[in-house]
């Protein structure tokens, strides 16, 4: 089980900076950002493996969860 920043987000702000520093933007007078958007991942393969019961209400809020049969998207 993984919970933090959706990595495609945080690419893609990371792109809107070298944008901004290629027009010319001093990157000291850029602000400091923090991810806003996060992502929980559940891995029941790994957690079977291990002897661990994932409760269902924690399943129904992951955003992604992997099994015998792949991810599946929540």
């Amino acid at each position: 089980m993984s919970y933090g920043p959706n990595r495609v987000e945080l690419m893609r702000r990371a792109a809107i900076y070298i944008d901004k520093i290629l027009k010319g933007a001093k990157p000291a007078d850029l602000p400091v950002e923090q991810p806003t958007k996060f992502e929980l991942v559940i891995n029941l393969k790994t957690a079977k493996a291990l002897g661990l019961t994932i409760p269902p209400s924690l399943l129904l809020r992951a955003d992604q969860v992997i099994s015998d049969m792949g991810a599946v998207a929540a």
